[in-house]
């Protein structure tokens, strides 16, 4: 059976960060990733339909002006409320968690060692939310 893959853009201005979670995707998963280096580059190809977007909190790295994560993460919601974007910080502080759901982040993670295995995790549980949704809407369809 062919399924199609999931298509996952990561957004931070890290580029040593970005390039082993992209790697870490890569090799332990079944992705189609896209990278950019600020929200802008994010927000100008979200005509390619992420499926998942992974958005770091700051993304003041390569240019102190640059749109930081909240800002995108609105612009992103304002194009399609339906895209999950999952917040990515070093910051360990409950109110920059706060925040980012207040502005309808699907959730928040620390920048860690085991990074990748929550944002994975969190992956699937969207893919299930996704599913449930498509069941409950063919069933209330048939009632």
């Amino acid at each position: 059976m062919n399924k199609e893959k999931i298509k996952l853009f990561l957004v931070d201005d890290d580029a040593v960060f970005l390039k082993l979670l992209e790697i870490e995707f890569l090799e332990h998963a079944d992705f189609t990733i896209e990278t950019y280096a600020t929200g802008e580059l994010c927000l100008d190809s979200l005509s390619h339909n992420p499926d998942v977007i992974i958005l770091d909190y700051h993304l003041d790295g390569i240019d102190a002006y640059a749109m930081n994560g909240i800002e995108t993460l609105d612009k992103i919601k304002s194009y399609n409320p339906d895209i999950p974007v999952v917040m990515l910080s070093s910051q360990d502080k409950i109110d920059v968690a706060i925040d980012c759901m207040h502005h309808r982040a699907f959730d928040y993670v620390v920048k860690s060692e085991t990074a990748f295995m929550r944002i994975k995790t969190i992956i699937t549980t969207i893919f299930r939310y996704k599913k449930m949704e498509k069941e409950l809407k063919w069933y209330m369809e048939r009632m």
